[in-house]
């Protein structure tokens, strides 16, 4: 854990003094025809029209060309390789950074692939587990996982192509020493592509990280070819194969009945469907609520949802028994109401496998409640609206409270 962590931080301080460095070098009055070269390739490239493979090689050219220029140049004379490298990484970034906004997912078919990845991780995140990818329980750490997903989840937040590899490989070396650390504490052979690339498919379902398809395009694309080589290299492929097992996933990719899958499938199709309906329908209430309308007209909308949301919690049910009904039955943590199947538990029956779950139920209340206070701030009670009756002492027996209205009534029927 200290040793990923550690590492990420010593890769991020290299790429910011390597980047500084190139500006300042840059700003020297000798590197005028670099700057211009630089900014004159920037400012045609905008100008043309987005063209993926053909923007590709046209800056691969270009970092080769300004390779050449600055092992020419004065301001780099006697420079080591590793001074050339250097600049080039600044290059890279600055250019890249520059015309990121008109390369990065550039077309209407990487936004489209980019939808249908992350809409397919979000139905396979309510149901699938480790298992189901046939991970042994001696690789199943929470905790190395965790750090895995994070690193991987900084992807989409980077320009540079460089930056984009190095939270990969942070990714992938988190799970590497995850193997590592197990096939010695097993006593078992473990390293190869076999186990790790069912851990990575499972980082990232559980991280989905935004936009997964065009950031591997734009490193395909944008980072320098020669960089991509060696630990980069084999990590990337790793990524690239287990974004295309995603999308290709179905029932005889996992160990799993095609019947369960595709229940699973559909019952997690329908839960999305039921969000969509709750929160459309909540926003027509608002409007219609505070409107002099017919909220009546939302009724059908309401009722439909409402019977949705049972039959999916009915599917969910039958589909999915927690690791509290396998312990205790379902007498106990599942005789809870209305969906909430914790209300009559004890913290002494809980168990590490329902935290999951108590979470899931807990964001659900939450969102409840705020969609019922903003709904409720937007009510104008009509002055229609008779008193609400309420207890006086011990007396059980309803008492009405007199009212301006009420006593306005009885002079009325005294004339």
């Amino acid at each position: 854990m200290d040793t990923s962590s550690s590492s990420s931080a010593s890769a991020a301080a290299p790429s910011a003094v390597t980047f500084y460095d190139f500006l300042d070098r840059m700003r020297n009055p000798a590197s005028l025809d670099l700057v211009r070269s630089i900014k004159s390739f920037i400012v045609s490239f905008s100008f043309n029209n987005a063209n993926p493979e053909n923007d590709g090689k046209r800056v691969q050219e270009f970092f080769t060309t300004m390779e050449s220029a600055i092992k020419d140049h004065p301001l780099w004379a006697n420079a080591t390789i590793e001074a050339i490298e250097s600049a080039m990484e600044g290059l890279e970034k600055y250019v890249m950074t520059k015309l990121f906004s008109r390369t990065f997912a550039s077309t209407s078919e990487d936004v489209k692939i980019d939808q249908e990845i992350s809409e397919k991780i979000c139905l396979l995140q309510t149901f699938l587990r480790p298992e189901h990818l046939d991970i042994p329980t001696f690789l199943q750490n929470e905790a190395s996982w965790l750090l895995a997903e994070k690193e991987l989840q900084k992807i989409n937040a980077l320009k540079a192509p460089r930056e984009k590899v190095l939270c990969i490989m942070n990714c992938c070396r988190i799970i590497n020493n995850l193997l590592l650390n197990a096939s010695i504490s097993e006593n078992v052979e473990l390293g190869g592509a076999d186990d790790f690339l069912p851990v990575l498919i499972y980082i990232i379902i559980k991280a989905n990280p935004p936009q997964l398809h065009s950031n591997i395009k734009f490193i395909q694309l944008y980072r320098r070819q020669a960089m991509l080589v060696s630990e980069a290299a084999y990590y990337f492929t790793n990524l690239v194969s287990a974004k295309t097992f995603i999308l290709d996933l179905n029932a005889k990719s996992l160990s799993m009945e095609e019947t369960e899958f595709e229940k699973s499938m559909q019952a997690a199709r329908l839960a999305n469907k039921v969000t969509l309906i709750e929160e459309s329908t909540t926003s027509n209430g608002i409007k219609t609520l505070g409107e002099q309308g017919h909220p009546e007209r939302h009724d059908v909308t309401r009722i439909e949802a409402s019977a949705m949301s049972n039959d999916r919690k009915s599917l969910e049910e039958q589909r999915r028994v927690g690791p509290s009904q396998r312990i205790y039955g379902n007498n106990t943590i599942t005789s809870g109401g209305y969906g909430y199947p914790f209300m009559e538990a004890e913290a002494s029956q809980l168990t590490t496998g329902d935290v999951e779950k108590l979470l899931s139920v807990y964001k659900d209340v939450v969102r409840k409640y705020t969609n019922l206070c903003r709904a409720v701030r937007h009510v104008s009670v009509p002055m229609t609206v008779a008193p609400i009756p309420h207890f006086e002492g011990n007396n059980s027996s309803f008492k009405q409270p007199a009212t301006k209205t009420s006593t306005s009534t009885d002079s009325k029927r005294e004339e």
